[in-house]
């Protein structure tokens, strides 16, 4: 296994789940994105935090993915917040408008 691949783990509150983001989102992400945003709708969440804090690489196929989830999560009327980008995928997350539909956090304690 690339010891860069992407792995989602999912924390559940009483109603908000983390979902802790590692290693890189590209197209090999796709199923455990896919895995984490189910385990979250099946524990009844209506928010959804993404941590990014160990995400060091997203490509343009990534941002479809997180655009994917996105729209998931708004059709089942959840919310969606992010935490943990470096300064680059914030200013990324600004010109592509995904901070138009998450709210951006600077700490995770937010």
């Amino acid at each position: 296994m690339d010891a860069d691949a992407l792995t989602a783990r999912v924390e559940t509150g009483p109603d908000r789940a983390t979902i802790l983001i590692d290693g890189r989102i590209d197209r090999d992400g796709d199923a455990a994105l896919a895995a984490a945003y189910a385990e979250v709708a099946a524990a009844g969440a209506t928010a959804i935090r993404l941590d990014f804090t160990a995400v060091g690489y997203i490509n343009s196929t990534g941002i479809a993915l997180i655009v994917r989830l996105l729209t998931e999560a708004r059709r089942d009327g959840r919310t969606v917040e992010a935490v943990g980008l470096s300064d680059h995928y914030r200013e990324i997350f600004r010109i592509t408008r995904l901070s138009d539909f998450m709210t951006i956090l600077e700490e995770a304690n937010a």
